[in-house]
C-alpha cells in the first residue's frame, strides 16, 4: 500500500508550534526554578525563536549584525545595567521596596528591579505569567545579540579586534564621549554591531531619548559583550535566571489583584458611592481626567480650537505647571486618586460626577446635565492592565464587596476598554472595534455584545476597521507569517492586543456564571493602532507612536464619555 506522505508545514503552521513551544518550555522552566541561557534548555527557547522570527526582533536571525531597533525596545523594558549583570533572578514582591537597593523601573514598562552587586538583578514580577514571558522573550534575545557582539569583536586567530579595545578604552575612561569624539566612537561601534554608521548613529540617539532609564549604547554593547566573553572563557560565571519560591507560589493567586480590588471597594464603601452606577474605564491615566476637567481648569488662561489641541498642549514635556492645575483643579471637583499600594502597578482615578461642573464641560462631549444630575455617575479609571493580569484585576474587582459579614455586589453599569493595538488592516493612528476576541494558542473564542460600533467614531478624519481580533500571548512573538494568516483566513482578524480576551472571560464569569453584577452590563472596546507588524518600519520596535495617537485616543475617550453621560 503506497503512503501518501503529509503535506509540508506551512510558515503560519511552524511558527504556531514555535509560539508553542516556547510557551511550554519556558513555563516548563518556571516550575523547575531556574536555566542557564545557554544551556540545553535556553538553546530550545533560542531555536524555537529563531524559527519564528518574530517582526519585533528583526534581524534576530542574522549570524553577523546586530538588531539595533529590537535591542532600543528591549532595553526600555527592563532595567537599567541589565546587560551587564550574569544572574537575573525573577521575584515577587518580598520586601525588596525596604532595602536599601534603589528601585530601577523601566522606560516602557511599570515594574521595579533592584541591582543586588556587579552581577545580580532582581526583577520584580507582580503581573502574572504574561509577564515573566514577556521578560523571558526580552532577555533571550539580549542573550542571542550579545553572543553576536562577542563574535563579531574576536578576530579570525583569536584576539580581540582593535574596535573592541577602542570601545573598552572609552568605558574605562567613564563610558562617555564628547561631541568631537562620538562620531570616531560610533564608527569603531559600527564594526563591532556589524551594522552601517548611520544605522549605529540612529540607535545611539534613541537609547539617548531615554538616557535616565539606560547605560547608553557604549555601555550597553560592551555590557552584554563583555558577560558573553566571560562565560566562554569561564563557564562556571555563566549567565542564570532563576525564579524565586516566593514567585512560583503566588503566580496565579490573584494575590495582588485581590488586594487592589478591596482597596478600591473599602474606598467606595467608605465615602458612601457605592449606590452609584459605577463605569469601569480601562485606560491611560491622563484622557478621562483631560477631557472632563482641563476646559474648567485653563478657560481663563489658556487658548486652544477643540479638546485635541489642548491635549497637545498638555502633553508636551514644558507644560508639567499646565497638567498640575488641571489634576489640582479635578481633585477639587471629586477625582480621587488612588495610588497602587498592592503591587498591581495600577493607579485607579474615582471620579464622582456629583462635583462635576457640568457647565464646564466641553461642547464636544455630547451629555446631558439633567441625566447627570439624576443618576450621579461613579467612574472608575484604571490604567492599562498587562496581559493575564487584565483577567485578575477585572475578575476581582467585579466580585461582591465582603464587609462585617456581609456580602454587597457592585452596582457595576458599563465596562469601558480604551486600548492600543497592533492593526492587521489599516495603519498607525486607526480605530478597531472589535466584534469578538479569539484567544491564540487556545479553543477559547469570546464574542461580545460591543456598545461600540463602526458608526459611532466615522466622520471624525480616522480609519475605523470593525472585527474580530487577536488576544496574543505575547506582542513580542507574532511574526508576519501567524498575523497573515489571522488576516487573510476566515478569521478575518483586524488587529491584535493581549487584554481583550482576559477582560472579557472575567466579565462573562461575573455576569453569566456567577451572578455577581447584571447581565445587561455595557460593554465597550475600542482600541487605536499604536503599529502595525505586518508592515516594515511600523512595528513596536520602530519608535514611539508620539503625537500620532494623541487624536485616536481622545475620540475614543470622547465617545465612553457621551454614552456614560445620556440616557440610552
Amino acid at each position: 500500500m503506497n503512503l501518501v506522505p503529509s503535506p509540508p508545514l506551512t510558515r503560519a503552521q511552524e511558527s504556531r508550534v514555535a509560539i508553542e513551544r516556547l510557551y511550554i518550555t519556558m513555563r516548563h522552566l518556571f516550575n523547575r526554578g531556574f536555566y542557564k541561557p545557554s544551556g540545553v534548555s535556553g538553546e530550545e527557547i533560542r531555536r524555537a525563536l529563531l524559527t519564528l522570527q518574530p517582526e519585533i526582533y528583526g534581524l534576530v536571525g542574522d549570524p553577523q549584525r546586530v538588531e539595533l531597533d529590537g535591542l532600543v525596545y528591549v532595553m526600555d523594558r527592563l532595567p537599567k545595567g541589565i546587560e551587564a549583570c550574569r544572574v537575573i533572578s525573577l521575584a515577587s514582591r518580598e520586601g525588596f521596596e525596604h532595602s536599601h537597593f534603589p528601585v530601577l523601573v523601566p522606560a516602557k514598562r511599570r515594574r521595579n528591579c533592584y541591582r543586588i552587586d556587579s552581577e545580580q538583578m532582581v526583577i520584580e514580577v507582580t503581573n502574572g505569567r504574561s509577564e515573566i514571558y514577556d521578560i523571558l522573550t526580552h532577555l533571550t534575545f539580549m542573550f542571542m545579540e550579545a553572543d553576536k557582539i562577542r563574535r563579531n569583536a574576536f578576530q579570525e586567530k583569536g584576539g580581540r579586534i582593535r574596535e573592541w579595545e577602542k570601545l573598552e578604552a572609552i568605558i574605562h575612561s567613564g563610558g562617555t564621549v564628547n561631541d568631537d569624539e562620538r562620531e570616531l566612537a560610533l564608527t569603531y561601534l559600527s564594526s563591532i554591531l556589524g551594522r552601517t554608521f548611520e544605522e549605529t548613529q540612529q540607535a545611539y540617539s534613541r537609547f539617548e531619548e531615554t538616557a535616565g532609564t539606560n547605560n547608553g549604547l557604549f555601555q550597553i554593547v560592551y555590557g552584554l559583550g563583555s558577560v558573553s566573553m566571560r562565560e566562554v572563557g569561564e563557564p562556571k560565571l555563566g549567565r542564570e535566571i532563576n525564579f524565586t519560591p516566593m514567585l512560583r507560589e503566588r503566580v496565579g493567586q490573584h494575590l495582588y489583584g485581590e488586594r487592589w480590588a478591596t482597596r478600591l471597594k473599602q474606598y467606595i464603601w467608605e465615602h458612601n458611592l457605592q449606590e452609584r452606577p459605577i463605569h469601569i474605564i480601562s485606560a491611560n491615566p491622563h484622557s478621562v481626567m483631560n477631557c472632563l476637567y482641563a476646559p474648567g481648569a485653563l478657560t481663563e488662561t489658556t487658548t486652544w480650537d477643540n479638546l485635541y489641541d489642548l491635549a497637545l498642549k498638555l502633553s508636551q514635556p514644558a507644560q508639567r505647571e499646565l497638567r498640575k492645575r488641571v489634576t489640582e483643579y479635578a481633585i477639587e471637583h471629586g477625582m480621587h486618586l488612588l495610588e497602587d499600594l498592592a503591587g498591581t502597578s495600577l493607579m485607579v482615578q474615582l471620579i464622582d460626577t456629583d462635583h462635576l461642573d457640568a457647565t464646564k464641560l466641553s461642547t464636544e462631549i455630547a451629555h446631558d446635565p439633567a441625566y447627570i444630575q439624576a443618576t450621579k455617575p461613579l467612574l472608575l479609571v484604571m490604567d492599562y492592565a498587562f496581559g493575564e493580569q487584565a483577567f485578575e484585576t477585572m475578575d476581582e474587582l467585579l466580585k461582591p464587596y465582603d464587609y462585617n459579614e456581609k456580602t454587597a455586589p457592585l452596582n457595576v453599569a458599563s465596562i469601558s476598554i480604551v486600548g492600543k493595538a497592533g492593526i492587521l488592516t489599516g495603519e498607525k493612528g486607526d480605530l478597531m472595534i472589535p466584534t469578538s476576541h479569539i484567544f491564540e494558542g487556545t479553543a477559547d473564542n469570546y464574542p461580545l455584545d460591543n456598545d461600540f460600533s463602526k458608526a459611532d467614531f466615522e466622520g471624525h478624519g480616522i480609519d475605523v476597521y470593525e472585527g474580530a481580533m487577536i488576544t496574543v500571548l505575547g506582542t513580542s512573538l507574532q511574526n508576519k507569517d501567524v498575523l497573515s494568516y489571522f488576516k487573510n483566513s476566515s478569521w478575518k482578524a483586524i488587529g491584535l492586543e493581549m487584554e481583550g480576551a482576559h477582560y472579557q472571560k472575567a466579565i462573562q464569569a461575573q455576569s453569566k456564571i456567577r451572578g455577581s453584577v447584571s447581565t445587561n452590563i455595557k460593554v465597550r472596546y475600542a482600541y487605536y493602532a499604536s503599529d502595525n507588524p505586518l508592515l516594515t518600519g511600523a512595528t513596536l520596535a520602530s519608535g514611539s507612536l508620539g503625537t500620532l495617537g494623541v487624536k485616536p485616543t481622545y475620540l475614543i475617550t470622547m465617545k465612553c464619555l457621551e454614552k456614560i453621560f445620556q440616557a440610552d
